[in-house]
């Protein structure tokens, strides 16, 4: 087992969008396993959207990070040591670990990974957090219904991806937004949606998406917020369902756009717009992931890893997935 630890902290709040200078890599000891604490090796960390928020020093509905404090987010590793009864040396665990690569956490905080069904690393996408987001923010918030037609914003990411592809399963017309071409082809050529397009080089969203969704838009999944999601807005249908994940598009500006604007959108067609957190149903993932893994066994739901190797290129890689560079879920291999 190492003795000694490297680990990723903040160093200082970023202004605009982070740069590597607001991490400081830092090594520790290792502390003494104590009663029911678990020792694990990471050997893949998660870097997400969500965590712009934790640094951000506003208030936010996950805690922020203090300057000084270690980096939060899932990971996966290796039990090296066990003081708790429910783990034994060897076994495959996921947690909020953090930006480390030795963690040492009372056990409550881990569950068991299951290589049998799908590769480790899927639990910090596909079958993890984004996969779950994009299950329950699509079925149980969006609440799609065969024939209606679902866009998806940042389609190509890791929560995007998924949400697209579900919609595909109960049997919806699915248009998504990305920010390439190569990204447009992946989600559909790849995986199968109806269409997509590139919101960087598009010039008026609201004459495409018109294009695309000749009879109107029913559930509108936004993962970013902004111009994109007015464009939506003039387009939904009567009783539409706007799923609100995520803003993307405003996390990193040093000066918020004005917003919102189009609410009057909502009155006659009596949509409905409404946020969530994942963790609300918690008490519902191990349903999810069995359905989630079968639906992967059989092909009709795919998912990409973006990986970038070296724990030392952790901040480089969460930077860099800020900006749109990552096809499918950005990962971390220790």
């Amino acid at each position: 087992m190492k003795r000694t630890n490297r680990r990723f902290v903040l160093a200082r709040r970023p202004a605009g969008y982070p740069v590597e200078e607001d991490f400081r890599l830092e090594e520790v000891p290792v502390p003494e396993v104590r009663h029911r604490e678990v020792v694990v090796e990471t050997t893949h960390l998660s870097v997400d959207p969500y965590m712009r928020g934790r640094i951000a020093g506003t208030a936010s509905y996950a805690a922020a990070i203090e300057i000084g404090g270690l980096m939060g987010g899932g990971a996966v590793g290796r039990v090296v040591a066990s003081q708790h009864p429910a783990f034994a040396e060897g076994d495959m665990v996921t947690g909020n670990l953090g930006w480390q690569e030795v963690a040492v956490t009372d056990g409550g905080a881990l569950r068991k990974g299951d290589p049998m069904i799908a590769p480790i690393s899927t639990a910090l996408g596909i079958l993890g957090m984004p996969g779950m987001t994009a299950y329950f923010g699509l079925l149980e918030v969006g609440r799609p219904q065969p024939g209606d037609t679902v866009v998806v914003s940042a389609a190509a990411g890791a929560v995007g991806s998924a949400v697209g592809q579900i919609a595909k399963i109960m049997g919806c017309r699915v248009v998504g937004s990305a920010g390439s071409d190569e990204k447009v082809r992946h989600v559909v050529d790849e995986l199968g949606f109806d269409a997509a397009i590139n919101y960087r080089t598009e010039s008026d969203y609201h004459a495409r998406l018109r294009w695309l969704c000749p009879n109107g838009i029913d559930v509108y999944f936004d993962n970013v917020g902004g111009n994109m999601t007015d464009a939506v807005f003039h387009l939904l249908n009567l009783r539409a369902r706007v799923v609100v994940c995520g803003q993307i598009s405003q996390y990193n500006l040093e000066k918020p756009e004005l917003g919102p604007r189009l609410l009057g959108q909502l009155i006659g067609k009596r949509a409905r717009v409404e946020g969530f957190i994942v963790s609300d149903f918690s008490q519902h993932y191990e349903r999810a992931v069995t359905r989630m893994a079968e639906w992967i066994r059989t092909g009709a739901l795919k998912y990409r890893e973006d990986v970038v190797e070296g724990f030392a290129q952790t901040p480089a890689a969460f930077i860099s997935m800020l900006k749109g560079d990552n096809i499918g879920k950005r990962i971390v291999k220790v």
